[in-house]
């Protein structure tokens, strides 16, 4: 679906993810990081306050945290969904799984996001943003796609887009743990978002019948229930494709 702006994706998102929440109380969602769901999480918390949707008995996981930093650091993964969400809608820390930034055995810290993945079987709705360089979670272009929960070197391109989070480029960590490509491709439905012209051309590799892991997000073509929401900032690669296998 083409937005018209911003605010109109975020509640078009937000009402994609209450109907789901709505449909199935104990839903487990998959929620990502960045400005770019900011506005989808401010409507979930307006609907919690108007009590339509309830987050009581969901279960939580995220994409990836940064290495290096503890939950409660400003710029942590964790603290960003917890004072922009999760705080704010009465979801318990019980309920919320996020893999770990700080560890000492980096496989061990992957094998324990891995088990909690697989206890819970299959994410239903998976939440994704979109780097301008294709990558989703912090699975960066790649020569091979990972499949499971792993450490990833930041690409230069990605340290310098988040860098608007930190007060300095040099604060920005160099590796975060991710979920793999295998984890999210699991997810029972999967929700894009993008509002950014930067994402234009990632956005259309969705569409260009290629799958690349040198973009990332090519992979989702794959995927059997995708939908996309994009701002008319982001569209114009892709007026001559159709919105085909419920992509749409």
């Amino acid at each position: 679906m083409v937005c018209d702006h911003y605010e109109e994706m975020s509640r078009q998102a937000a009402q994609i993810v209450a109907r789901q929440i709505q449909q199935k109380p104990d839903s487990v969602i998959g929620f990502a990081t960045g400005s770019t769901p900011l506005g989808l999480y401010q409507e979930l918390v307006r609907m919690y306050h108007n009590k339509e949707v309830s987050f009581e008995r969901i279960q939580t996981f995220n994409l990836d945290e940064y290495v290096g930093l503890a939950k409660d650091h400003p710029q942590s993964y964790y603290r960003f969904m917890w004072d922009h969400l999760f705080g704010q809608v009465g979801i318990q820390e019980s309920q919320i799984h996020f893999p770990s930034g700080i560890f000492q055995d980096a496989k061990q810290a992957c094998e324990e996001y891995e088990i909690q993945l697989q206890r819970i079987g299959a994410i239903d709705l998976q939440i994704l943003g979109i780097g301008a360089n294709g990558h989703i979670g912090f699975n960066e272009p790649s020569d091979v796609f990972v499949m499971g929960t792993h450490i990833v070197q930041l690409t230069e391109r990605t340290i310098e887009a988040n860098a608007r989070f930190f007060q300095d480029k040099s604060e920005v960590p160099r590796q975060a743990i991710t979920m793999g490509i295998g984890n999210i491709m699991k997810a029972r439905h999967i929700l894009l978002l993008a509002n950014d012209e930067s994402k234009a051309e990632a956005v259309q590799s969705l569409f260009s019948g290629v799958v690349d892991p040198r973009v990332p997000a090519s992979i989702l073509q794959l995927h059997p229930n995708v939908s996309v929401l994009v701002t008319s900032e982001v569209a114009y690669l892709l007026k001559d494709l159709p919105f085909t296998r419920n992509i749409g």
